[in-house]
């Protein structure tokens, strides 16, 4: 496998940058959120209540972080990441710029004359080894988390909705959109443009 043996050799000679532990003076940090010593956490980031950072994590400029979020060990969110509240991100997961984890579904009732919003729940819950995409959205479940298993892999410019839940190792290309509540087994492909509707369920490979 040429092209794998190539992504392994190119990372062992073009290692991800180190940054040097440590919080940039214009970060704001609420008092009751737990930094590791280790992470390294850049100009400009806020990151709310009782959220926590783990160990060796990077958090680039500009990034919000913001209550009650978890993020995991040797994460990267290279710069302006949003993740909104209650989020939970496992280890070793890169989130490109734009990035916005959490922000509320598009839940909306028609009660005859106009919209009512339909409060937003749930949370999102990311595995270990995930990779997101620049201006890629994931969206907060309505009751129920919107769930990314481990390893999966998102392009730029997608739409993950409200309680999508996807398969570990799969793949996702750019300007992908899911609709709520739809299931992508492990090991999926999906190419440029995909769309899924709302309530499907997509088996295993």
């Amino acid at each position: 496998n040429p092209y794998a043996d190539y992504a392994k050799m190119a990372a062992v000679i073009h290692p991800p940058p180190r940054y040097a532990p440590g919080v940039a003076a214009s970060a704001v940090i609420a008092a009751t959120a737990e930094i590791s010593p280790s992470a390294h956490i850049a100009a400009n980031v806020s990151i709310g209540d009782r959220s926590t950072i783990g160990d060796n994590a990077y958090v680039g400029p500009g990034t919000v972080i913001g209550p009650d979020c978890v993020i995991g060990d040797n994460c990267r969110f290279v710069a302006n990441v949003s993740i909104v509240k209650d989020v939970s991100i496992g280890a070793r997961v890169v989130l490109h710029p734009g990035a916005v984890i959490g922000a509320d579904g598009f839940g909306i009732a028609f009660a005859g004359d106009h919209w009512e919003k339909v409060p937003q729940l749930g949370s999102v819950d990311i595995g270990d080894d995930c990779e997101i995409g620049a201006n890629t959205c994931i969206d907060r479940g309505a009751i129920e988390d919107t769930v990314l298993e481990e390893d999966v892999r998102i392009d730029n410019l997608c739409q993950i909705a409200h309680n999508v839940r996807i398969g570990a190792h799969t793949a996702i290309a750019g300007r992908t959109g899911i609709a709520g509540s739809s299931k992508i087994g492990r090991y999926c492909l999906l190419a440029g443009s995909a769309g899924v509707a709302g309530h499907i369920t997509i088996p295993d490979r």
